[in-house]
């Protein structure tokens, strides 16, 4: 037997409601005077209100920027971003492997959940770096570890996201699969996952956050690339202007991988009323 229909998102069932688009461009007009705002206070902060030779200077906006750009010239920079973001993808990659199908048995079974809650609010609670001489202990040095780090930080966004998908899913498509005779794997391909997928994509966008957050210290364990080597290296090397370049890219950057979060989490929402 196959079911065909498949059941509303989670955002269309809670009855989201999309932005009007009138507003469109003065949201976009009052982000970038956000952003510009915070441009003036760095400015301001490094320049005229600093001391005349103080340390401060070092990190002015046009001094980092410039060094940016500079460092965009060579090729060992496009290296170490894509380094970190190959960590990232793995680390959000084993996250969804592990999170999904945890969140569905928590989410699904009760004893699962009651036998499990505890423990998992126990290790969610324990920051990732707390784990890094664990892992280097057990993993040695390179990037295991911080793909270890990596996914425990992200797994919990994503495990708890799809429980609480699953726990809100409309039971009503899934008395209707049983009343049609459907398979276990009918009933989780046809109406399950797709009903969860909207919190899956929250969880994840959440994921990404932390991923980005914990991807810096984690590439201090001793790795030869990545951002967070780079920061390390800008520093012992004395040169600041090229530090504060670099923390400028990692916050364009993970800026960009939200905004593709964001985006596709949008997708998804305009995408679920016609199927």
């Amino acid at each position: 037997m196959s079911i065909t229909t498949s059941p509303p998102s989670l955002a269309a069932h809670l009855g989201a409601r999309p932005a009007a688009g009138g507003f469109g461009w003065q949201r976009g007009a009052l982000g970038a005077a956000g952003l510009l705002l915070l441009l003036a206070l760095w400015w301001l902060g490094t320049g005229p209100l600093a001391e005349p030779d103080g340390f401060a200077r070092r990190f002015a906006p046009g001094a980092a920027l410039g060094s940016l750009v500079e460092l965009t010239r060579h090729g060992d920079l496009f290296l170490h971003v894509w380094l970190s973001l190959k960590r990232v993808l793995v680390g959000l990659g084993a996250a969804l492997l592990v999170g999904v199908p945890l969140g569905l048995a928590v989410g699904g079974l009760r004893v699962v959940e009651a036998a499990t809650s505890p423990a998992f609010q126990f290790l969610r609670m324990i920051s990732p770096l707390s784990w890094m001489p664990l892992a280097v202990m057990l993993f040695g040095v390179g990037d295991a570890p911080i793909y270890f780090l990596l996914a425990f930080a992200a797994v919990w966004p994503v495990l708890l996201s799809t429980a609480e998908g699953v726990r809100r899913l409309d039971r009503r498509w899934l008395l209707l699969a049983r009343s049609l005779a459907a398979t276990r794997w009918e009933t989780l391909s046809r109406i399950i996952l797709p009903g969860i997928l909207a919190p899956v994509l929250t969880g994840t966008r959440l994921a990404i956050g932390i991923l980005w957050i914990v991807l810096v210290p984690a590439e201090m364990l001793g790795v030869s690339g990545g951002l967070g080597y780079l920061v390390l290296d800008t520093r012992d090397r004395l040169a600041y202007s090229e530090l504060m370049g670099v923390v400028v890219l990692i916050g364009l950057l993970g800026f960009l991988l939200d905004a593709l979060a964001r985006a596709l989490y949008r997708w998804h929402a305009a995408e679920a009323p016609s199927r």
